[in-house]
C-alpha cells in the first residue's frame, strides 16, 4: 500500500486533539467529584494542584513527540532512554492501566445511565452486563478502521462539551459560598487532604500524553502532536477549574458524596427535574468518547511494543483499515476479566479502586519518561541540552510524580507493582522466543 494512500486513513490535528481532550474530560470530571466530596471545598485546590502538575508533564511529553514522534509514547521515549527491559515494563504497565481506565469508564457509563434506568444501578450484575456490552461495541468499532474510530472520537468530544458548559456557566449564578466552608471537612490534615484529592484529580488529566500514543498513526506527528497536546490540555483545565467550582458552590458536600451522578443532579436543582435526564445524556456520551478513546490507545500501545519485537508478533498485525484489531480484541477482555474478578466492590468501589490504579501505573510511566526527558539533556542528544530550564522542569515533574504515587495508597501501590513484575515473564519468554 502506497504513503499516500495510507496517509489518507491517519490522524489529522482535529482528531488527535480530540483524542487528547476526549481521553481527559470522561469519567473522571463526571465522577470525581463524588470522592472528592468527604474533603470538601479544599478539593478544589487539589484540582490547581493536579493542573500544574499536568501542565509540568506535559510539557515533557511536547519535548519529547517532537524529537521522538514514533507510536508508543511514553513506552518509546523511556526505551529510547533506558533499554528493552525497562522499555518494556513501561509499554506493559501502560497497557495495563488503559486497561484499568476502561473499567473505570464502564461503571461511569452505569452510573448515568442508571438516572433513566434505575435498576442498572440497584442490580449490580445486570448494570455489569450492560456496561461490557458497550465496551465490545466500542471494541468493534475500533477493531474495524483507525479512521472510523477518529472521526467518533471528534462527534464524541464535541457533544459531551455542551452539558458541561451548561452546568458550568449556569452554576456560576446559583453559587453557594457556604459550601466551601470549613475547606477541610476531612478529619485529615490539610496536607494529608491535599495529596489524597491530588492523587485523584491527577486521574481526570491522565491522558494529556494521548497524542503521543499513536503519534505514527498521526499525520506529521512532529507537528501535529506537540500542538494537539497543548491546546488540549489547556482547553481541558479551564473546564475542568470552572465546572468544578460551579458543581460544589450548587450542591453540598453531603449531596454530591451521597450520590452516582452529581451533576445530573446540579442541573436538577437549577432548572427542575427534567434537566437531570440532559446532562446524564451528556455524561454517558462523554463517558463513551472517552471509552472510544482509550480503546483506540490500547490497540496502538501494544502495536508500538510490538513492531520493537518486545510484544508478541500478533499485536504488530493491522488489517487493510490500519486497525490492530488482535491487540484491541485482546486488551477488551483484560477489561472484562477486571471489571468481573472486582464485582464484589460494587459499582463505586471498582470505580475508586481503578482511578488510583490506573492513577499509579500511569505515574510510572510519566516517571521514565520524565527520566529519559533528562537523561537527553544531561547527555545532549536529540539537541536537548542541560539548561536550568530543562533541569527545572524535571525535578518539579518528578517530584510532583513521586508524590502523587505516595497520595494513591499502599493497596494501589501494591496492585500495581504486582501488575508490573507480572509482566516480567511475558518479556522472558518472548525475548527467548525471538
Amino acid at each position: 500500500m502506497s504513503k499516500k494512500s495510507n496517509a489518507g486513513k491517519k490522524l489529522g490535528f482535529w482528531a488527535a486533539t480530540s483524542l487528547v481532550v476526549g481521553s481527559m474530560i470522561g469519567s473522571g470530571i463526571f465522577s470525581l467529584p463524588i470522592a472528592l466530596a468527604e474533603f470538601g471545598g479544599i478539593s478544589l485546590f487539589g484540582w490547581l494542584i493536579a493542573a500544574a502538575g499536568a501542565f509540568t508533564i506535559a510539557k515533557i511529553m511536547i519535548y519529547l513527540s517532537k524529537i521522538i514522534p514514533t507510536t508508543g509514547g511514553p513506552y518509546a521515549y523511556s526505551r529510547a532512554g533506558f533499554g528493552d527491559l525497562l522499555g518494556f515494563l513501561i509499554g506493559w504497565g501502560y497497557w495495563l492501566s488503559i486497561m484499568t481506565t476502561n473499567a473505570a469508564l464502564v461503571m461511569t457509563i452505569i452510573s448515568y445511565l442508571g438516572v433513566f434506568f434505575p435498576i442498572l444501578v440497584e442490580k449490580t450484575l445486570l448494570g455489569l452486563a450492560v456496561g461490557m456490552a458497550i465496551l465490545w461495541i466500542i471494541t468493534t468499532i475500533n477493531s474495524y478502521s483507525l479512521k472510523a474510530a477518529g472521526k467518533t472520537q471528534v462527534i464524541a468530544t464535541a457533544l459531551k462539551l455542551i452539558p458541561l458548559a451548561i452546568i458550568t456557566i449556569g452554576g456560576l449564578f446559583f453559587i453557594n459560598f457556604a459550601h466551601f466552608s470549613p475547606l477541610n471537612i476531612s478529619g485529615q490534615s490539610s496536607f494529608q487532604a491535599l495529596t489524597v484529592t491530588t492523587a485523584y484529580c491527577l486521574f481526570a488529566f491522565l491522558g494529556l500524553e494521548a497524542a503521543t500514543i499513536p503519534a505514527g498513526s498521526i499525520e506529521s506527528p512532529e507537528k501535529t502532536v506537540p500542538r494537539a497536546t497543548l491546546l488540549g490540555t489547556i482547553f481541558v483545565t479551564v473546564i475542568y477549574m470552572l465546572s468544578s467550582f460551579s458543581l460544589f458552590g450548587i450542591l453540598p458536600p453531603e449531596e454530591i458524596s451521597s450520590t452516582v451522578s452529581p451533576f445530573a443532579d446540579a442541573a436538577a436543582k437549577i432548572w427542575g427535574a427534567n434537566a437531570m435526564y440532559f446532562v446524564a445524556a451528556g455524561a454517558c456520551i462523554s463517558a463513551l468518547g472517552t471509552l472510544n478513546g482509550w480503546v483506540l490507545m490500547q490497540g496502538q500501545m501494544a502495536l508500538g511494543v510490538a513492531k520493537d519485537g518486545l510484544f508478541p508478533k500478533a499485536f504488530a498485525q493491522v488489517n487493510k483499515n490500519l486497525s490492530p484489531t488482535f491487540g484491541i480484541i485482546v486488551s477488551s477482555i483484560i477489561a472484562t476479566a477486571l471489571v468481573l474478578l472486582n464485582q464484589s466492590k460494587g459499582l463505586s468501589g471498582i470505580y475508586r479502586y481503578m482511578v488510583l490504579l490506573t492513577t499509579v501505573l500511569n505515574l510510572v510511566a510519566y516517571i521514565f519518561s520524565i527520566g529519559a526527558f533528562a537523561l537527553f539533556a544531561a547527555e545532549r542528544k536529540f539537541n536537548l541540552k542541560p539548561t536550568y530550564t530543562n533541569i527545572a522542569l524535571a525535578i518539579i515533574a518528578f517530584g510532583f510524580s513521586i508524590w502523587m504515587i505516595i497520595g494513591s495508597g499502599e493497596t494501589a501501590v501494591m496492585a500495581g507493582f504486582i501488575g508490573l513484575i507480572a509482566g516480567v515473564p511475558v518479556y522472558i519468554w518472548n525475548k527467548r522466543k525471538r
